[in-house]
């Protein structure tokens, strides 16, 4: 797959006996995590949010290189365990298809206090169902942001079709035998 303009081989790993994904690890990977923040940011315009906020793990690289890009001082992660040093954080449940079980998303009560009031771009690497991306947008505005853009490198199966985030490129879902689902 090309993505960012750098080509890619991503291995299928099985989710259940019908289905399989697509591993997008951004993790390493120093050329597609400078190409795939160039574009995103390409997208939206750095004048148009006060801060990037992305979910705990795989787009840490991303969302850091995409504020040193922007120039950005700060950026913000929402972590997947509470923190001692996290007093008073808020916190929202989520599922997503490469985690197992529900996890949750904390946000320290220090950065919500930064991001109330402000404009905020969500960040990630693939959506898929969206679980991760609605967890985010709780945060932020259980925090008393506003959600104005959400990006993400691929959009994978249904989420190719939604309207309400920008991403790279589309990627679709598998059979067990390997072959894309096409729709």
């Amino acid at each position: 797959m090309e993505i960012a303009g750098v080509k890619r081989d991503l291995p299928l790993c099985k989710l259940n006996e019908n289905l399989s994904i697509a591993a997008f690890i951004i993790f390493g990977d120093v050329e597609v995590t400078v190409a795939c923040a160039r574009e995103l940011l390409n997208l939206v315009p750095s004048d148009s949010y006060d801060y990037l906020l992305t979910a705990e793990a795989k787009s840490i690289p991303l969302i850091h290189e995409m504020a040193r890009q922007s120039g950005a001082e700060t950026y913000f992660i929402a972590r997947k365990k509470m923190k001692v040093y996290m007093p008073g954080a808020i916190s929202v449940k989520d599922k997503s298809i490469t985690t197992e079980g529900d996890q949750q998303l904390f946000l320290g009560a220090d950065d919500a206090a930064k991001i109330k009031g402000k404009r905020v771009c969500i960040v990630d690497d693939v959506i898929s169902t969206g679980g991760s991306l609605k967890a985010m947008e709780s945060l932020v505005e259980q925090a008393g942001g506003i959600v104005v853009h959400k990006v993400a490198v691929l959009a994978e199966g249904d989420a190719a079709k939604r309207t309400d985030i920008k991403y790279l490129h589309p990627l679709p879902l598998f059979r067990a035998d390997g072959t894309p689902i096409l729709d």
